[in-house]
């Protein structure tokens, strides 16, 4: 009684050589919300002009592409690139890590605060709240390719069927046997889709709490800190249903890259958090 991937196409259309695929459309629609949901809810924190604004979106959204293929690479297939250098340019395949995304994003934000003389985290609290849908469409683009697909799951109703890790799954039978059976009658093993899994929780859930969060006026920073320790807490607890990358697998066969990395985040935004609200109440008393 387990799902049947639904086989999505993961290219919208083809002409001659040239192919759009839905992986990087995904991130086309998420900068094109970024503008728009700025100038419905008249997100402006007052640091910059409109054209400024924009400028800042687009510089962050490209240093997000860049360090998130750079981040992939470097976390997760830095072996295999040694000898493929061409591969950091295959990014209709997949491949974005969210952490180096999120490194890129800083060292915008980061030469934006110098040349402007602003707050790093005035600004990092401007672009925190227009992250989640991106995120939830990198996700569904994930799910449309058929990778990063969940563990084994075989006592959960919603398991999914996904053929493409059939190669995988068959290594899996020769060290469990018992699995033969499922492998032969499904044609590969159930997992957890924990592509929708990410999508609710890192897409729509963070979004909902970052919303309303900011909807009152909240100390400078702490914005950021909600972010970084909500998507950290929901990475590492995902991370638990998602297949480790079979390249590296699991660190003392229990935890994974994503959850090494994700780690320092939720620690980086308690830090962030505490400080901002010290800072606030600090000059109240004064």
């Amino acid at each position: 009684m387990y799902i049947n991937f639904p086989h999505l196409n993961p290219v919208i259309f083809s002409i001659g050589p040239i192919s759009a695929h839905w992986y990087g459309f995904m991130y086309l629609i998420s900068f094109i919300f970024a503008l728009w949901y700025r100038k419905k809810n008249n997100i402006n924190n007052k640091l910059f002009s409109k054209k400024e604004e924009e400028i800042l979106l687009y510089y962050v959204f490209l240093g997000a592409c860049i360090g998130g293929r750079i981040g992939y690479i470097i976390f997760y297939h830095f072996l295999y690139f040694t000898n493929h250098i061409l591969y950091i340019f295959e990014i209709w395949k997949g491949g974005m890590s969210f952490h180096g995304g999120l490194i890129g994003a800083i060292a915008v934000i980061f030469y934006f605060s110098l040349k402007y003389q602003k707050k790093f985290l005035e600004i990092s609290d401007f672009i925190v709240p227009l992250i989640p849908f991106g995120l939830g469409a990198g996700r569904l683009g994930n799910f449309i390719n058929g990778e990063l697909w969940g563990r084994i799951a075989l006592n959960i109703p919603f398991a999914m069927i996904f053929p493409q890790s059939r190669y995988e799954d068959i290594k899996l039978t020769k060290i469990y046997p018992q699995l033969q059976s499922l492998l032969h009658k499904y044609g590969s093993l159930p997992r957890h889709p924990s592509q929708l899994y990410e999508f609710f929780f890192e897409g729509v859930i963070l979004f909902l709490i970052i919303y309303l969060f900011k909807k009152k006026n909240r100390p400078i920073g702490s914005v950021s800190g909600v972010f970084l320790i909500s998507y950290g807490i929901f990475r590492i607890i995902i991370e638990f249903f998602r297949e480790p990358d079979p390249q590296i697998g699991l660190f003392y066969n229990l935890i994974t890259m994503g959850q090494i990395l994700s780690a320092p985040m939720v620690i980086t935004g308690l830090i962030i958090i505490i400080k901002s609200f010290h800072n606030t109440r600090k000059k109240r008393l004064i």
